[in-house]
């Protein structure tokens, strides 16, 4: 892993990212490299959990690596089809946040909005709170079924707002599409919400010698969440293109993060 790379450490911020986490507890995983990544961050949503035990591990080794206390949360079930099933989940490091709670599901209108629905919780760290929300979007066989995911994102965003109250809303996760995709346009018509990372710059998986695809993102209304401090990209620890390592003991995505201030609620 490239150690070099820095990213902003700030008391008046936090770090919020998103990682699909390859198979966690299922995968040979190297869980020593795993936890250097994400200690980068303050909150990390982790898409690809295979079970309880592979946060737990994760947990551990953050703990003994920082010499700092991290909490958890993980969805209550697991979501999918009968041939494949994840769970989502949160990892947080415990001094900078003042309260944390899951929120469950997003409850479908009807059950084909979603293969695996998006799963929401709550977050207070100073004086933002605001509701997270991570999504693992169906792959498919065809595009159709992923822009149909897509465009049922509105959806979520609608429900979780109902459900809080809250207008500091982060969806993120991997769409398994580009966030430009005009799938995603109903969002931005109707609630001002749209993506942080420029696609064509970001570049999100890996192949066993580059990176392919941007499909990893986060979703906001920065009209709404002033929070955001205009700091955000994907975490690219990949070292002497030592992508087919990297995918085969850590995972084939890059974590992707944006930063938020902590110090005035601004809503």
């Amino acid at each position: 892993v490239n150690e070099e790379i820095g990213i902003n450490k700030n008391e008046n911020t936090i770090l919020v990212a998103s990682f699909n986490a390859l198979r966690l507890g299922e995968k040979q995983k190297d869980y020593r490299t795993f936890a250097q990544i994400l200690a980068k961050f303050d909150l990390i949503g982790l898409e690809e959990v295979m079970n309880e035990k592979g946060v737990k591990k994760t947990q551990a080794y953050l703990e003994k690596l920082t010499n700092e206390k991290w909490d958890y949360i993980i969805s209550e079930n697991s979501v999918g089809s009968e041939n494949y099933r994840e769970y989502f989940a949160f990892i947080y490091r415990k001094s900078k946040f003042s309260e944390a709670r899951g929120l469950g599901f997003y409850k479908e209108k009807d059950e084909n909005e979603f293969m695996r629905e998006p799963y929401g919780a709550y977050f207070k760290a100073g004086n933002f709170d605001f509701v997270y929300i991570i999504a693992h979007s169906v792959f498919g066989d065809k595009e159709k079924q992923r822009l149909l995911e897509a465009a049922n994102y509105v959806n979520v965003y609608e429900y979780f707002s109902k459900l809080t109250n809250e207008d500091d809303i982060i969806i993120a996760g991997d769409f398994n599409t580009a966030a430009d995709n005009m799938a995603f346009k109903n969002l931005s018509d109707k609630y001002n919400v749209s993506y942080i990372l420029e696609p064509n710059e970001n570049l999100t998986t890996l192949s066993d010698n580059k990176l392919v695809s941007s499909y990893d993102n986060f979703f906001i209304n920065s009209k709404k969440t002033k929070e955001f401090t205009g700091n955000s990209g994907v975490y690219n620890f990949i070292k002497n293109n030592n992508y087919a390592i990297i995918k085969k003991y850590v995972s084939d995505h890059l974590p992707i993060f944006s930063e938020y201030s902590i110090t005035e609620d601004l809503d």
